[in-house]
Formats: C-alpha cells, structure tokens, sequence
C-alpha cells in the first residue's frame, strides 16, 4: 500500500467507515505508526463544539488511535446530508486549500495515512458559482491512489464497474477493491469477487463480513 491511501466507495452507506477503522487497527497492530484522516464529515452528534458521535469517533475508538477525533477533520456539520449541502446550509464554504494544509500536518505526523472519503468519488465537495468540485479532483490534489469498498451482494458488479471505470479515466490508481458483508458460503458473493477481478483488472484484496472484528491483511503489502 502507498504511504497514503484514500479509501473511497461505490456509494454512501457501502461500510466505508467500518472497513477503514479495521485496516488502521490491522497495521497498528502491526506496529506500523498509521493515522487516520476525514477531510469532510456530516451527520454528527456534538456537544459544546467536541464530537460525541461520529465516523472519527469509530475510527479512532475502533483503531485505538491517540488522537482526538475532532483532530481527524477539517468540516463537520449535524446534517447527514451530501458536503456541498451541508456547507451552503451552514453558509461555511469548504476551503480546498485548510484541507491541503491540514492532510499535510497529519501526513507528517505518520508513517502512514488513511483518507476517508464521503459518500462515492463522485461526492460533491463545491457545487456554487460554476464550480463543479467532486471527492475525484480532492483525490487527484492529494496525490492519493484509492481503495475501493463495495457490498458482497447483488449488484455490485455494476457499481464496482463503474467506480473504477470512474477511477482510471480519470488517471486515479485503484490499489484494490474490498468486499463488504461478504458472505464465504454464498456462490453469488464468490462469483461477485471472480468477476470484479475479472473484468476491471484489480485485485480483490480483502473481504469483510458483517460483524467482523478484524480484517486480513499481509505485512507485506505495506511496503
């Protein structure tokens, strides 16, 4: 894996935030210093200015990093709505440039960095004036390449498709994809991993189940 990786997905609610908390828990228990990052995050409970609920809190909780998890992003707002939305309701404008500064901080800070999108690569970050600004061009400013989560299950051949498709066109590497809620006994969900693989050329490096509390990753692929 890059020293930096964006974890992305084939859209929102795919277990994005439970598959990132497993991988940074993974390499910290493997003695690799990782951190964790969310340039953007909605849908949260707070009090008095500190998240009390939130995919930070998940991540950091989950992966027992020593962080605060309002250390971990730059915009939160209560609404679980889309970031572009969110921001005009808040009449806070999202600054590329704080997100920038802020992933350069954290990025100094380990060895290894995890970037969590919002929704899919497609998300809106900036949708005001003519200005057309996706999770793909934060992706491409960050320099990252991306792991892709999808679902096990019906139809995900589809969304796993297209995402990549989305991905090279637009000159982002996809280090791999990981299935979620995948079930081993299921032949669809078999089938869903042999075709990913098959017909976007990237490996399927991890699956995950419902529940699951750990995640098998080998060392080496952390060069």
């Amino acid at each position: 894996m890059s020293k930096n990786v964006f974890i992305t997905a084939t859209g929102t609610d795919i277990g994005k935030t439970y598959v990132s908390a497993l991988i940074v828990k993974k390499m910290r228990e493997m003695g690799l210093n990782c951190g964790y990052f969310k340039p953007v995050l909605s849908g949260v409970r707070e009090k008095d200015g500190k998240l009390l609920e939130s995919d930070c809190n998940y991540v950091v909780n989950t992966a027992k990093i020593p962080t605060e998890p309002d250390d971990c992003v730059v915009y939160w707002w209560k609404e679980a709505v889309s970031p572009h939305l969110a921001s005009i309701r808040a009449h806070e404008e999202i600054d590329i440039k704080k997100i920038k500064e802020a992933y350069i901080k954290k990025q100094n800070l380990y060895d290894y960095l995890l970037i969590e999108g919002a929704g899919g690569i497609t998300c809106p970050l900036r949708l005001q004036n003519g200005e057309k600004y996706l999770l793909k061009d934060l992706i491409k400013e960050l320099n990252s390449n991306i792991i892709i989560v999808a679902d096990g299950g019906l139809g995900t051949i589809n969304s796993i498709l297209l995402t990549t498709e989305y991905a090279k066109i637009n000159n982002i590497k996809v280090e791999g994809i990981i299935l979620n809620n995948f079930n081993q006994d299921s032949f669809m969900h078999q089938d869903n991993l042999k075709q990913a693989e098959y017909l976007t050329g990237v490996k399927v490096i991890a699956t995950v189940a419902k529940n699951q509390t750990d995640i098998k990753l080998l060392k080496e692929y952390f060069k």
